[in-house]
């Protein structure tokens, strides 16, 4: 890793962005936590972007993240990190985020929930919608994100509202953008597989001078599906373009400046899955699994413009400034076709319900972040302090039906003539300090408060105003005997307001509290190059609140858990195999039932409490991931590996009705368990010329990869999928 230059005359007199933005916007800033992987260790500060090369990427280890504020070792975080790398997602040949995270032990996918679509994981047990990150910058809108312009997806678990404000107890996940290199370095990539699978990315790197650099990378994928309309013959699509330009100026200097623009649009036809079976509390099996119900009409349009400006001003060797500004516009405009258990869907669409409406999701946000370590009565602080500021501005409405009930016909993006929008305006800030102390040789303290302000504006009539502030905490101790092994003990909490999300009540709840406890173990082996993690955890919250945005019930849960352990290898074995695999066992059961406000009556409505006890919805028992790689010699590589969920139940425990049974017994909607494996074979001639061969479900399984949670229905994965792919370096 370099280190930035001293400061040359024709540099000196510019000004850190972080300056000029509080010189003018007082409490405007962001969080640094902006991350462009880097490729050595980075126990010091680290001044600039720096990232792997294209040519030599970390591997299966990560060696850097941000998730913790500052550029440093996941193996130094006080906390279990999971990050999956570019390498694994170029072996996997990922498209989409969703895929890279199959990757992630712990973690389970929603279908398209009521009103939410896109994007939507749990992990640890917890929603994640409104912890998703680009470059450490809320990303919470719904889209389907893509990987083409990502150097790393970092996974930061357990309660991170210290770090990065209002969120869930499972954890964050942080995309992390690709930024410019320090040489000169092109890869164009082409792939073509089954089911109509066909993908061109470019990745160009320029060095215009010594101090600016240009890096673009550019994006077009379509995709079928094994599943079809049996009457129309319309399958569920993918086609998707993208485009990130990313513009280093000022570089190798002590006030380092980068634009960033990244732009995708989508044009999918949604698939919404097959119908749960009440006999049987299994996805339904009285139509072919194949069986899809949108037709040549239904669609999913998005278009996202992302343009952020980054600066990095190192104040001295051991102080740094790090700011970002950002203006994001998310749209967003969808019909989906609900499936029917029983009824083939005809050419018109008049089997299976209509999920029909149009978003505009818009933020600008600032974050600040000054970094900092020095000594004060014989023991070492690292210092992090900041402030963010977030402006939001959403809407949401149905879409027009230009057909009838039988005969449907909507367009994208021709909002409905009558009926209310739901929408909010909102203004936010923070601000945050953390200070890390080595009190006694190899051991740590860390404690860091953030406090949370926002004042929104609804269109709700019931709820049309929210006003709150929050604190949340952080804390940790941490004994590192050597400088490869770190055992540490952490808690932490995070909180989500009564009405964040477009989640009205008909008078204000309590907020989501949650707080999480866990006990920790890093280790790197084979001198560093493989790094071995393992976790217990519990993770407790209070007033859940529900993902389905159009339920009546906003409350889920008022008390919930999820015990865990966590076991994870990500590195080298050897100088030819790499391995990364991850095991999670969670039990996750409810505490305590609901609690709902009646929307007519106003009078309090307790759900059954015979869901007491129950495990909470779509957290398997386990999950466990491998992916390994072997270099058999200097030309060919092969690969493969596995993924495995438990079960996952299916169902919305707000409710004041029966318990859902089979045969007299408790047993609600069951996604089942599965095992998919994968294989990979690679062939490099040339430095400049490599083909890989990648065979997904390897064994062509039929498995429901994601359940609505409320029950209705869950989506199947993809069936054996062969993709060859051919690359070429100049």
């Amino acid at each position: 890793m370099s280190h930035c230059k001293k400061k040359r005359a024709g540099h000196q007199n510019l000004l850190p962005l972080g300056a000029l933005m509080m010189a003018g916007l007082a409490p405007l800033s962001q969080q640094a936590l902006a991350e462009e992987a880097t490729p050595a260790k980075a126990k010091e500060l680290a001044p600039v972007n720096v990232q792997a090369d294209v040519d030599k990427p970390d591997g299966a280890r990560a060696t850097t993240t941000r998730v913790g504020k500052v550029l440093q070792d996941p193996h130094d975080v006080p906390q279990a990190v999971t990050t999956v790398t570019k390498s694994i997602m170029e072996q996997q040949q990922v498209g989409s985020l969703k895929e890279a995270l199959r990757n992630v032990s712990g973690l389970s996918f929603n279908a398209a929930e009521g009103g939410r679509s896109g994007d939507n994981m749990n992990l640890r047990g917890f929603y994640t919608f409104g912890d998703m990150y680009l470059d450490g910058i809320r990303d919470t809108a719904q889209y389907n994100r893509e990987t083409f312009n990502l150097e790393q997806i970092d996974v930061l678990r357990g309660a991170g509202a210290m770090l990065f404000g209002r969120g869930q107890a499972g954890g964050v996940i942080n995309q992390v953008s690709k930024t410019p290199l320090a040489r000169d370095q092109y890869k164009l990539t082409g792939s073509v597989g089954t089911h109509g699978y066909q993908e061109a990315t470019a990745d160009l790197n320029k060095v215009i001078n010594e101090h600016t650099a240009i890096r673009v990378n550019a994006m077009q994928r379509d995709e079928g599906s094994w599943r079809s309309n049996p009457t129309t013959g319309s399958e569920p699509d993918v086609h998707r373009t993208g485009l990130a330009v990313s513009l280093g100026l000022n570089l190798n200097t002590d006030n380092q400046f980068w634009l960033n623009h990244y732009t995708s649009y989508g044009r999918d036809n949604p698939d919404y899955g097959n119908s749960f079976d009440a006999s049987t509390r299994k996805p339904g099996e009285r139509l072919p699994a194949s069986t899809y119900f949108g037709n040549d009409k239904t669609f999913d349009d998005s278009d996202t413009n992302i343009t952020t400006l980054v600066n990095e001003y190192r104040i001295t060797p051991s102080t740094q400034l790090r700011t970002q500004l950002r203006s994001a516009d998310y749209k967003r405009s969808y019909w989906a076709k609900t499936p029917n258990l029983t009824t083939l869907p005809d050419a018109v669409g008049a089997v299976g319900g209509n999920v029909a409406r149009v978003l505009d999701y818009r933020t600008i946000t600032l974050q600040s972040d000054l970094s900092t370590k020095f000594e004060l009565a014989g023991m070492k602080h690292e210092v992090i302090t900041g402030l963010e500021l977030l402006r939001e501005d959403s809407f949401r409405k149905a879409l027009q039906n230009y057909g009838t009930n039988t005969a449907p016909d909507y367009r994208p993006y021709q909002e409905a003539t009558t009926g209310t929008a739901t929408a909010f305006t909102s203004d936010s800030y923070a601000y945050y300090v953390q200070d890390t102390v080595e009190f006694i040789p190899k051991w740590k303290a860390t404690l860091g408060v953030r406090r949370d302000q926002m004042d929104a504006e609804y269109s709700s009539v019931t709820s049309p105003k929210l006003k709150y502030g929050e604190n949340s905490y952080r804390s940790a101790l941490s004994y590192h005997p050597t400088d490869d092994t770190h055992y540490y003990l952490g808690w932490s909490d995070s909180f989500s307001p009564t009405a964040d999300l477009y989640q009205l009540t008909v008078k204000p709840q309590p907020p989501e509290r949650s707080d999480v406890l866990e006990l920790g173990a890093k280790w790197l082996a084979m001198e560093g190059n493989l790094a071995l993690r393992a976790a217990v955890y519990q993770a407790t919250k209070n007033w859940e609140r529900n993902g389905d945005l159009e339920s009546t019930a906003a409350i889920l849960t008022k008390k919930r858990r999820t015990r865990g352990i966590e076991l994870e290898a990500a590195g080298r074995i050897n100088e030819d195999w790499e391995v990364f695999s991850g095991l999670a066992l969670m039990n996750a059961k409810i505490l305590e039932v609901a609690e709902n406000v009646n929307a007519t009556t106003g009078a309090i409505t307790v759900a059954n409490p015979a869901y007491t006890g129950k495990r909470a919805r779509n957290t398997p028992e386990y999950t466990f991931n491998l992916w390994s790689t072997y270099q058999l010699n200097y030309q060919w590589k092969v690969g493969g590996g596995v993924e495995a969920k438990g079960d996952r139940q299916a169902v919305n425990p707000s409710g004041a009705g029966a318990v859902p049974t089979l045969n007299g017994v408790y047993h609600p909607n069951t996604a089942p368990s599965y095992v998919r494996w994968d294989a990979m074979v690679e062939f490099e001639p040339t430095n400049k010329w490599l083909y890989r061969l990648n065979v997904k479900n390897l064994l062509d399984k039929v498995y429901y990869e994601s359940v609505y949670d409320n029950g209705g229905f869950a989506v199947p994965g993809p069936r054996r999928t062969v993709i060859l792919t051919a690359e070429y370096k100049f």
